[in-house]
């Protein structure tokens, strides 16, 4: 069973790249962050028509996540998390799909720091946290799949110096995801390359891809029940090199049975 993670920077603009990564590599489940649309103009057809269902939270022009399930349709669990009432960003969305609890999460960017903006950043991991205790607390194989834009480590990023300013790489947004993984969550693509230099996205600017010159910031969070039946965890990462692509890569897992 493969659970993927990626966020497709704009589903209109980036919609033939995305059916040709559901045709060409057929995952179960995926998991799509920066939709970057409103719910009424989601081209639901065309994902359908790939054999796909699919659930989404829409914003028009910003944000956005979708869940997809190859065959069937993800059943709704939650959209949005709890603690902000006034917080109008569709950027949370959580369903039952194929016996596996699946969230697909867009956190925030925080820049510029410090400032309000990555006082949000915080507050949103914080409920995060919340929510993923909760889960936690249910024993079901549950995977916290998205763009967390968090590089856990100086193993992360292509280059420290470069990205020592930046909110992703800040301690206080690197303790928040330690905690997380601290209440029992396994990160996958750690767990497979402990050795680090595997990245996930590579900015369009300053020719970034063709210099290899990326960080992970993608990420699938595993529980105990799932993190059991962990096989393999991976990024497709030439689908980052395609004609108008996402500057992200997808990210996998695949779980025993």
């Amino acid at each position: 069973m493969r659970i993927a993670t990626y966020n497709i920077n704009g589903i209109k603009a980036r919609l033939p790249r995305l059916i040709e990564w559901l045709s060409e590599t057929q995952p179960d489940v995926a998991c799509l962050q920066e939709i970057k649309t409103s719910d009424e103009t989601f081209p639901v057809k065309d994902i359908e028509d790939a054999g796909y269902g699919v659930i989404w939270h829409g914003q028009k022009g910003f944000n956005g996540v979708a869940i997809l399930a190859r065959g069937e349709t993800p059943v709704e669990v939650r959209r949005g998390l709890d603690g902000e009432p006034e917080d109008e960003h569709s950027r949370y969305i959580e369903a039952d799909v194929k016996g596996v609890r699946v969230a697909s999460i867009y956190l925030p960017n925080g820049n510029p720091q410090p400032g309000p903006k990555f006082d949000y950043k915080l507050r949103w991991m914080k409920r995060l946290r919340d929510r993923a205790q909760q889960i936690w607390a249910e024993e079901v194989p549950a995977i916290l799949a998205g763009d967390y834009n968090v590089i856990p480590r100086d193993k992360d990023v292509y280059s420290v110096k470069a990205m020592a300013d930046d909110a992703l790489m800040q301690p206080e947004s690197r303790a928040a995801y330690r905690r997380i993984l601290g209440d029992g969550w396994t990160d996958a693509i750690l767990s497979k390359h402990p050795a680090g230099g595997v990245w996930t996205f590579w900015d369009y600017q300053m020719n970034a891809w063709p210099r290899d010159a990326g960080f992970r910031i993608d990420h699938l969070l595993l529980s105990p029940a799932a993190a059991d039946r962990l096989i393999d965890a991976q990024v497709d990462k030439d689908f980052r090199g395609r004609e108008k692509a996402s500057d992200h890569a997808p990210t996998w897992v695949e779980l025993a049975g």
